[in-house]
């Protein structure tokens, strides 16, 4: 935990295909309405993909609501009135193009509604949807899309009557989404499932083990001249992250060394690797002193983008050659994606390099871009930040600012001596298209930077940002609300990837992935102030090095959805409910809900306990509002799929649709007081029973429960 002190071991740690109906009056229906520059037109055309309004990210006054009857799906979005009331849709696109967008609304009255269409935080049109006289309708526009992942908004931007209700969109040639886990632009290729001369070493999820730290626990080590690991490409890729562990030197400061890296056989480039950014040692909160013991920490990432891109269908192989000088390459998996161009200016903007920025030339940009970030604000512009390398050894401060670079593989910003990052001061801001490349080694909470942390006001998005080698990937505090951080990847922290902490309400972590990080992969901490109505939702969380892949501590009205989570190491359970650390107790319903949970719970060495998958922990409180577990998949847990425990109450659990299959104790371990229901609840291949019962727990059985 982090930037406050963190306690010991931390443990706190669709789509849906629908005939689109006009219900326009026929007069309306063969009109075209312009204003500022958009056509929108009533139709009858259906889209590929619907998105239905309840399942976007709403903020700024935006709500679900029923009252009215007609619409599609479970629910629909009014409350558009107020200036930045928006509905946030995640877009997968197959390729960078102009695809029609057909929205599906009605309004109370005969009176046209306008609204703010964007995508990707961008203008696309200002439009007017026709009046429909309180019937349900739908109506035509389009949008440029890049490929893969997108954001489109409705706001209701100044000007703008927002008047109207959402039912909701469809954009016809879109892709469906991953049902669960983060929709990512890339293929993996996991090392012990290509072709090899080498050695594989796992399974083992033994601490200290460095397969223990790999995916799915297994990697392959080219130790001695020649050895190599290869896969055939099954998609195009003119981009590569290559997941890796090289030995550490006797001083703790890490080796550098190369790979080299061949295509069909032809020799592309060698990778530059380095285990800086790896291996701690000692107890928690760790050091770089080999001779303290208990090394781990064992994995780090590097990125390179190829000269050109490589067909489906390539050889693509890793292989220690003699000029590769590290006396043994641990090698987890590759990432091959086809990464897109460098984005241009958008209109709005000012460039950092008018206003005195100078990326890469090693100097020191802090001031400069703090600067640049003021001047730009201040003319009502955003500030945009070419593709380079922006070095920075302190805070970049975001008072509603809009800060854009030219993507995630082209604008960096570098930190130095574990400083280095943004910082919210209120306001509405908009962050995207960028890398936070941190400098920080091991953990130290008191001294070094989070990648993005602070006030973040009402309704900022933080969108297409890569963080790597910081303390904190995200620590976002109140009164933050409403805030939407999606497509990010954070790797390589050392405390945790993101953290909703102390009175952060209405507010999302979506379409995201996050590895290898050094405490909880997603947290939301609810110390002195209740976090409310935030939700982690369809992302992809992997390897958190202690604690858990999702910990929920105290607070009102939380959701865990539609998330895959594996690979927890120590300390650990795959999500967490719980009341340690003293947070605000639970109130409202907190939601667990289509989980995916692979090798997932731990050892906890300070108490010697064995933490199951999910994990229900009443400890510094009785949890007795509602816990709602829903359609969970638990698969090969270390020990119990679903563990209940400890000194006090959970009074109000209900467990329903989980699925508990090879768990390595008990499908349902129980050591607490308190009461809950369980149906549709399925144990098999448990290694010691399906249910241990102790400390009073009243089951209440439903129905469609089998294995224990």
């Amino acid at each position: 935990m982090s930037p406050a002190p963190r306690k010991r071991s931390h443990t706190r740690s669709h789509t849906r295909l629908s005939t689109l109906r006009t219900v326009l009056p026929l007069l309306l229906s063969m009109l075209g309405i312009l204003l500022y520059g958009a056509t929108v037109t009533a139709t009858a055309q259906a889209a590929d993909a619907v998105l239905q309004a309840e399942d976007a990210f709403v903020s700024g006054g935006a709500a679900k609501a029923t009252a009215v009857t007609g619409y599609e799906g479970g629910a629909y979005v009014s409350g558009f009135t107020g200036t930045g009331a928006r509905a946030v849709f995640s877009v997968t696109a197959p390729k960078a193009a102009t695809y029609p967008v057909t929205v599906r609304y009605r309004t109370p009255g005969n009176s046209d509604a306008t609204v703010t269409l964007l995508a990707n935080g961008t203008t696309a049109h200002r439009l007017t949807l026709p009046g429909t006289g309180a019937a349900w309708a739908t109506a035509d526009t389009d949008v440029s899309l890049r490929a893969a992942l997108n954001s489109l908004t409705l706001r209701t931007a100044p000007g703008d009557n927002g008047d109207y209700q959402l039912d909701s969109i469809g954009v016809t040639g879109s892709t469906p989404a991953a049902t669960r886990g983060a929709t990512l632009p890339y293929t993996a290729y996991e090392a012990e499932d290509g072709d090899t001369d080498a050695t594989t070493t796992g399974p083992d999820r033994t601490y200290l083990t460095v397969p223990s730290e790999a995916s799915g626990r297994k990697a392959v080590v080219l130790d001695e001249t020649g050895d190599y690991v290869q896969f055939t490409l099954t998609k195009p890729a003119n981009a590569l992250t290559l997941r890796y562990s090289l030995p550490d030197n006797a001083a703790g400061t890490g080796v550098n060394a190369s790979l080299s890296v061949y295509a069909d056989g032809t020799e592309l480039k060698n990778l530059d690797l380095t285990s800086k950014y790896s291996w701690v040692y000692g107890e928690y909160p760790y050091t770089n002193d080999p001779s303290q013991g208990s090394g781990h920490h064992f994995f780090d990432e590097t990125r390179t983008l190829l000269p050109g891109e490589l067909p489906a269908g390539t050889v693509l192989k890793f292989q220690k050659d003699a000029d590769d000088t590290a006396a043994s390459y641990t090698l987890d998996l590759v990432e091959a994606e086809t990464a897109p161009a460098a984005l241009t200016m958008p209109d709005g903007f000012v460039s950092a390099t008018t206003l005195g920025v100078t990326p890469d030339d090693t100097t020191d940009d802090t001031s400069a871009l703090n600067a640049a970030l003021t001047t730009a604000t201040s003319q009502g512009k955003g500030l945009w930040l070419p593709s380079g390398t922006y070095d920075i050894s302190g805070h970049i401060d975001l008072t509603g600012a809009d800060l854009r670079g030219a993507g995630q593989w082209y604008t960096v910003l570098r930190g130095k001596n574990g400083k280095g990052g943004l910082f919210g001061h209120g306001g509405t801001s908009n962050v995207q298209d960028l890398m936070i490349a941190g400098d920080v080694s091991y953990r130290d909470d008191a001294n070094f930077d989070a990648a993005i942390e602070g006030d973040f006001g009402n309704g900022s998005t933080l969108q297409n940002i890569w963080i790597e080698h910081t303390k904190v990937g995200l620590w976002i505090d109140a009164p933050t609300t409403g805030l939407l951080a999606t497509g990010l990847r954070i790797r390589d922290t050392f405390a945790d990837g993101v953290n909703l902490h102390k009175g952060t309400a209405g507010s999302e972590v979506v379409q995201s992935s996050i590895r290898n990080t050094g405490d909880d992969g997603l947290a939301m901490f609810s110390e002195s102030q209740a976090v409310t109505d935030c939700a982690f939702r369809f992302n992809t969380v992997q390897l958190p090095l202690l604690a858990n892949t999702v910990g929920i501590y105290g607070g009102h009205a939380n959701r865990v959805e539609d998330n895959l989570l594996a690979d927890t190491v120590t300390g650990a359970s795959g999500i967490a409910i719980s009341s340690r650390f003293a947070p605000v107790p639970f109130s409202g319903t907190t939601s667990v809900q289509r989980n995916t949970l692979t090798r997932t719970g731990g050892y906890e060495p300070n108490w010697q306990s064995e933490l199951g998958a999910l994990w229900i922990y009443a400890d510094s409180s009785d949890i007795t509002a509602p816990v709602e577990l829903k359609d969970n998949d638990v698969l090969m847990s270390t020990y119990s799929g679903l563990l209940i425990s400890w000194q006090k109450n959970v009074a109000d659990l209900t467990v329903d649709g989980l699925n508990v299959d090879k768990a390595g104790t008990y499908g349902i371990e129980i050591n607490s007081a308190g009461a809950g229901t369980f149906s549709g609840v399925t144990v098999s291949g448990a290694t010691d029973g399906g249910l241990s019962l102790a400390g009073g727990f009243a089951i209440t059985r439903g129905t469609g429960n089998t294995g224990w």
